[in-house]
């Protein structure tokens, strides 16, 4: 009988530009251009930005536009 091995999957906590430019369903130039234009704050402890979740769900949070479908 084979045990199986308990991975446990951590979840990031920050996305590199292109995984974040995914997550919010947006090229990575338009990406660029919203942290530019000072709409999205990476963080910028390495040499390359890296976007936390919470700052790209503030983003879409405060950037969208309520449903009309929603009750």
């Amino acid at each position: 009988m084979l045990e199986k091995e308990h991975i446990e999957v951590v979840p990031k906590l920050a996305l590199n530009r292109l995984e974040a430019a995914e997550a919010i369903s947006v090229s990575a130039a338009t990406l660029d251009r919203l942290t530019q234009r000072g709409l999205l704050r990476p963080c910028r402890a390495t040499y390359r930005p890296i976007y936390s979740v919470k700052e790209l769900e503030r983003f879409l949070k405060e950037n969208s536009k309520p449903s009309e479908w929603s009750i």
